[in-house]
């Protein structure tokens, strides 16, 4: 990026204020790794209320209308491994794309964590996918304190690569978990970290873990409402809980031919008292469980749950 560019910045932004009046086609787009190159070249003013932030993710489910879901599973959503001619190639950029990461982007942040360092536990990680944060057993695990164990997760979710799922949790009676459920947020970055092709995921014991993982990106990714998930310390747990249009409504994540109502959904509908509950699996088929309660296929996510999130 030219330091021009950064001075001009200002002068351009200044001109273009009442955005129903800027031209066609006007707008910058600038990466955010490079926003600290404002204060260096610019001129030092503020970036609040100057710039607006896109959070961008890969491919997903709403853009292949159903289609190749299980190699947007098996290969993550970045284009040049969804879009790779073969498997060899898109498990070898995924491992390229993990190594540059970490010994380049990630410094170039101005991180000075080592690399390998960072590496160790990001696939540490990738094994805990889908469970609950245990601070201090990480710290054992890397030789750390849990304050640093704690600042090399929120430097990989600050980068977008793991998903910290806060909790939801009111006065019910019961005590609640209160730590964040931890993801890797691309599952074909997990089936790299795991050192899984595609013909050795199904068989994978994470497979249950990685599908979950893979459906909770789905849905954040097509919802526009925040989400939690919910557990208590007695095992009764929800995997995403959202609000709505003022509906209470919970979405289970299930790896199985022909889920049904297990107590734990049962316990969570009554607890939370919500107004609907999606269970979603890999079949084909769609069916009720009782009222207000749901299975639907992952192929249909996009247009069952706009349309019933919707009503």
């Amino acid at each position: 990026v030219r330091s021009n560019f950064f001075a001009a910045m200002p002068a351009y932004q200044g001109s273009h204020r009442r955005p129903f009046l800027r031209p066609r086609n006007s707008h910058i787009l600038v990466v955010s790794i490079y926003l600290r190159k404002w204060y260096r070249f610019g001129s030092g003013r503020k970036l609040a209320g100057r710039v607006a932030f896109i959070d961008m993710s890969g491919f997903d489910i709403s853009e292949l209308s159903g289609r190749d879901l299980t190699r947007l599973w098996y290969r993550g959503g970045f284009p040049r491994s969804f879009l790779a001619l073969s498997e060899e190639e898109s498990y070898s950029w995924r491992q390229d794309f993990i190594r540059t990461f970490l010994e380049r982007d990630i410094p170039q942040l101005g991180i000075t964590v080592p690399s390998e360092t960072l590496r160790r536990f990001w696939t540490m990680l990738a094994h805990y996918h889908g469970q609950t944060w245990n601070g201090s057993e990480f710290a054992r695990a890397i030789g750390a304190t849990e304050p640093t164990a704690r600042r090399y997760m929120d430097l990989l979710s600050g980068a977008y690569v793991i998903r910290q799922l806060q909790p939801w949790y009111e006065n019910i009676g019961k005590r609640q978990v209160k730590s964040p459920k931890i993801y890797i947020r691309d599952s074909g970055l997990l089936h790299a970290l795991l050192l899984l092709k595609d013909d050795q995921i199904r068989l994978h014991p994470k497979n249950g873990a990685s599908w979950e993982g893979f459906i909770v990106e789905q849905v954040i990714a097509l919802l526009e409402t925040p989400v939690w998930y919910w557990a208590t310390h007695a095992g009764s747990e929800l995997d995403l809980f959202t609000v709505i249009n003022g509906k209470r409504t919970g979405i289970e994540i299930k790896f199985a031919d022909a889920p049904g109502l297990t107590k734990s959904m049962h316990l969570a509908f009554e607890d939370l008292k919500l107004d609907r509950l999606f269970i979603i699996y890999p079949g084909k088929r769609s069916y009720p469980l009782r009222e207000n309660i749901k299975v639907i296929p992952a192929g249909e996510l996009e247009v069952i749950i706009k349309s019933e999130c919707n009503s």
